[in-house]
């Protein structure tokens, strides 16, 4: 009778074992470490509860599989990251990921409360995000050791990038506006036109006479008109925007129509044109140049990386 129960009491346990392993069941293997389907499940969650919520049927059933690949490559990745960093000495403390997310706090003028109900909303934990965040730094560092520092930047691909992007280096015009403004749309009727057109001659004809331009502004049009600030092009009306930039510094404009009405500008300052000097931006494009040769290389050093090692996926 003992033994009877000790052969049932095995086949139970037994039986309860195959049942976890076939629920926790290793999804893929990364030399001498494993990762399981809880795991994987764990770190995909997230993004599953906003794939749930975004599609339906086998379109959201596709999204789901894709992601999950995704995050499983994105594990063996930071596996393997681990693995080279701790082979080489790399170590990041919990002191270092915490100074880190501190500067971020301090720079966002956000509190440790505000960055927790952050996270909430789009399902992460602090704790999840300080491994994340760990991750990164191990990431950086391991980069900088083995890739950044062999990274150089000649003078003459700064040069060229700089001759091929000069659009992005032209300073951005801006002028100081004052204008009168007589509304008038372009739907109103022929007689509501010839009105409006006929004030602003007259508007015109005082300031022609030495009448001060921001008194009649004020009188005219006070909520529409008076002083503008700086603005760039594509900021106003078209017609408006064209005379404008034509004027120089103290010019008054002739009568311009546009599709609000009737309108006179002074143009009180100018700034910001021209094209900023090679000089003045040579450092931003060698840190620009210097990220783009790193990520590039980076990649090529993990493809590398995944060749010399044993990764077995098994989703």
């Amino acid at each position: 009778m003992r033994k009877l129960f000790v052969i049932l009491f095995l086949l139970v346990s037994f039986a309860g074992v195959s049942q976890a392993a076939v629920v926790d069941r290793i999804v893929a293997v990364v030399n001498n470490e494993i990762i399981t389907l809880t795991e994987l499940n764990k770190e995909a969650e997230p993004f599953i509860e906003r794939i749930e919520k975004t599609y339906k049927g086998s379109e959201k059933d596709r999204v789901i599989e894709e992601t999950r690949k995704t995050v499983l490559n994105r594990m063996v990745d930071t596996i393997l990251v681990k693995q080279e960093a701790k082979r080489l000495n790399i170590v990041v403390k919990d002191s270092d990921v915490t100074n880190m997310i501190n500067e971020m706090l301090k720079s966002r003028k956000m509190t440790m409360e505000q960055f927790k109900e952050m996270l909430a909303k789009d399902g992460f934990s602090l704790e999840s995000y300080m491994e994340e965040a760990k991750d990164h730094l191990v990431r950086g560092r391991l980069a900088n050791r083995e890739i950044r520092s062999k990274v150089m930047v000649t003078e003459q691909e700064i040069g060229e990038y700089y001759k091929q992007h000069r659009e992005e280096y032209e300073g951005r015009e801006q002028v100081k506006l004052r204008q009168i403004v007589i509304l008038c749309p372009t739907t109103a009727p022929v007689e509501k036109k010839r009105e409006a057109r006929a004030e602003i001659e007259s508007i015109m004809a005082r300031l022609k006479a030495g009448e001060k331009f921001e008194v009649l502004a004020a009188k005219y049009s006070p909520q529409l008109g008076g002083e503008m600030g700086f603005v760039e092009k594509g900021a106003m009306l078209q017609p408006v925007e064209d005379a404008a930039f034509k004027l120089k510094v103290g010019e008054v404009s002739d009568i311009v129509e546009s599709p609000a009405g009737f309108h006179i500008i002074q143009l009180l300052d100018r700034r910001g044109a021209g094209i900023k000097s090679l000089q003045s931006v040579r450092e931003e494009i060698l840190n620009k140049l210097t990220l783009e040769k790193s990520e590039k290389k980076f990649e090529e050093w993990m493809t590398d990386l995944r060749k010399k090692s044993h990764i077995e996926i098994r989703l």
